[in-house]
């Protein structure tokens, strides 16, 4: 089946991850960047265009739309984000396609020594022969989640042209800000009016998630004196160096992102900025399990203290505020989604593998407010950098795995 979809996919990935639409984590508006409206008004237009029903832009930015069942059966909802991620410019992507992939190393015009090696991503190595779409070489690709978008409008439209195909209702959901743990706001789950729902992002073919990270956000405020420095003897109070030694402290030889891998969490300083008078840092919290993810929070405090205490004269805050939480604290107790998604993969021959999330979904946060929602491959890999890659092909097999989940829970009853 995945040749009938190859052509659509690449046409949509390519089409979509040309328009800018990066979150912005500094913004308090819905989307936190007026140019996600680019994308969700594209696909409004897009599912209407389709023949989709109760298409509609909420008024927090998220995209809704209705397949009907061909037959009874619970809902489903399949949800992609149209964010990308602020880490790595976003702007101007130039998305290109390397057809029949010959297995060597991939170079890239816009960034001259800029190499993604077999060698070094295995799972590339596995892609011989199939088509690779890349950016240039100077932004990321955003297949997170653009692949996604365009693995759900393309069985989408397969199903509304296909009416003899069984399935029960879908809804469909496009949403912002996902990279900034934003994208599931207190209407979504009401508004989407599913009974468990699926996200389309994540990873190699055959990953199917159902655990995350728990995560919190911290930021630390440093106030210090200012004064000339010509005259600071014994007034002065630098922020600078009292932020450089809150970093110094954190263990970061064993609590980092760079030093940690599959069940380990860690604390990140995503940022850091001001100058001698006042800093904020800002960092994420992350780990699998609760109190876990406390005792990172307890040990920023208690170095935030252990700083302040050096330096009576100035004032540290540091303030810690929840995400999201593990998906696998509720799906644990309710593993239908997951089975059934299982069950897709055996009736594909894919083989499936369900390892935790170094990171968070939307699905997250859905699960959490009381619709299961596990993760499914996309294909996508290296994401928010310039070696973010995608197999079409990939996303062709994610495409039938979408289809093939309608089709299964139209016919089964997961209460």
């Amino acid at each position: 089946m995945s040749y009938l979809f190859d052509q659509e996919l690449e046409e949509r990935l390519v089409r979509y991850a040309a328009i800018d639409s990066q979150s912005d984590e500094t913004s308090t508006s819905s989307p936190s960047s007026k140019i996600q409206l680019d994308m969700l008004q594209l696909l409004e237009a897009e599912l209407v265009e389709i023949g989709a029903k109760n298409v509609r832009l909420t008024d927090y930015g998220v995209v809704l739309a209705t397949i009907p069942g061909t037959i009874d059966g619970p809902t489903i909802g399949l949800l992609a984000h149209v964010d990308t991620a602020p880490q790595f410019n976003a702007t101007g992507v130039k998305p290109r396609v390397i057809r029949g992939y010959n297995g060597g190393d991939i170079t890239f015009p816009d960034a001259a020594g800029l190499v993604l090696s077999p060698e070094e991503y295995p799972y590339l190595a596995e892609k011989v022969g199939q088509d690779i779409v890349t950016a240039s070489g100077t932004t990321l690709l955003g297949a997170d989640d653009k692949a996604g978008i365009a693995i759900i409008m393309t069985a989408a439209r397969h199903l509304l042209n296909h009416p003899e195909i069984s399935h029960g209702p879908i809804r469909i959901a496009f949403t912002p800000d996902e990279e900034i743990g934003r994208g599931v706001t207190a209407p979504l789950p009401d508004d989407l009016a599913a009974d468990f729902a699926y996200t389309f992002d994540g990873a190699a073919v055959g990953l199917i998630e159902y655990e995350s990270f728990s995560a919190d956000a911290a930021e630390i405020k440093i106030t210090g004196i200012s004064i000339h420095p010509g005259s600071a003897k014994g007034k002065m109070v630098n922020a600078i160096h009292l932020a450089s030694k809150i970093i110094a402290t954190l263990p970061q030889a064993t609590m980092t992102p760079e030093v940690t891998d599959k069940r380990e969490g860690f604390i990140h300083a995503t940022q850091m900025y001001g100058d001698a008078a006042e800093m904020t840092i800002k960092l994420i919290l992350r780990d699998f399990e609760r109190d876990a993810l406390t005792a990172k929070g307890d040990l920023l405090q208690q170095v935030c203290l252990a700083v302040q205490a050096t330096e009576p004269r100035a004032e540290i805050s540091c303030i810690i505020s929840p995400q999201y939480r593990n998906m696998r604290y509720w799906l644990e107790s309710d593993m239908g989604p997951v089975d059934l998604a299982r069950a897709a993969s055996i009736k594909l021959g894919i083989e499936s593998v369900s390892v935790p999330i170094r990171g968070g979904t939307d699905g997250s946060i859905l699960t959490e407010m009381g619709v299961p929602t596990p993760n499914i491959f996309t294909g996508m890999q290296n994401i928010h950098g310039p070696l973010e890659w995608i197999s079409v092909q990939d996303m062709a097999k994610a495409t039938e795995f979408c289809l093939t989940l309608t089709e299964l829970a139209g016919k089964k009853n997961l209460n």
